[in-house]
């Protein structure tokens, strides 16, 4: 049984932020691994992944994804989807019947919508692709598809928290760098580590940039190992790979 995470701000468009419950993966892969990236079996994947589009009423071909490269490049699915995947972070649709599906472990899955537009969008927001624009280039490329952005309701699904996400000072050096504001995303840890609330920062750009409204989900990933999948605790425990979770939204 598949674990689907939902928003109402997103509503009435069928959308998921997907646990890793419900999978046919094993070993530390074990549950609903979506990504082709991991050294999961291809064919187990597949597997995960067309359980994904049934429960969002597509067929797997309809299921779009992007090589996710942590940018600011967005992908306009219009008439002809690409033959191959695109490097990009993030896609933007108003055709009926295509599903946007984004892959993570930590970093921030965004969906966007404009009901009254009928455009609907999905972003892969790490601090460096917030940091480089994604957020914004998504809702500027549902700008140009017709939608308002006041009219826009973003999102964000499980990430890593802020308790659980310890960095350096050169990251809060960086992003203040980009928006002094931003500073307040950074709590003391011990000696000069700092922990970034990368959701709180996420919402503050989402806000900035003008949507009508914005929410976090309020579940971490790093914290929460029966639910989902997590790049920074594979790290900490030394494992050979990690899962991916996809959360997905469908015009």
């Amino acid at each position: 049984m598949l674990e689907i995470l939902t928003s109402d701000i997103l509503q009435p468009f069928p959308h998921g932020f997907f646990t890793r419950r419900g999978g046919a993966s094993s070993g530390v892969f074990a549950g609903l691994n979506c990504g082709y990236g991991s050294s999961d079996q291809n064919d187990i994947v597949r597997i995960n992944r067309d359980r994904v589009a049934e429960a969002v009423d597509v067929p797997p071909t309809a299921l779009h994804g992007v090589n996710q490269v942590h940018s600011a490049d967005v992908v306009t699915l219009d008439d002809q989807p690409p033959a191959t995947l695109p490097r990009a972070d993030a896609m933007v649709t108003r055709r009926p019947g295509r599903a946007l599906g984004i892959l993570t472990a930590d970093c921030m899955p965004v969906l966007l919508a404009d009901a009254e537009a009928g455009v609907i969008g999905a972003a892969h927001a790490g601090w460096r692709g917030a940091l480089s624009g994604v957020i914004e280039a998504t809702i500027d490329a549902m700008d140009a598809l017709g939608a308002d952005r006041c009219n826009i309701c973003a999102a964000i699904g499980p990430c890593i928290s802020q308790s659980a996400y310890e960095v350096g000072p050169e990251m809060m050096d960086e992003i203040a760098g980009d928006d002094p504001d931003a500073t307040r995303y950074f709590a003391q840890g011990h000696g000069d580590r700092l922990h970034f609330d990368l959701a709180g920062y996420g919402l503050h750009r989402l806000r900035n940039a003008g949507v009508g409204a914005a929410e976090w989900l309020r579940h971490c990933t790093y914290s929460d190992e029966a639910r989902f999948y997590s790049y920074r605790r594979s790290v900490h425990r030394r494992e050979a790979d990690y899962g991916r979770l996809i959360a997905v939204i469908r015009m």
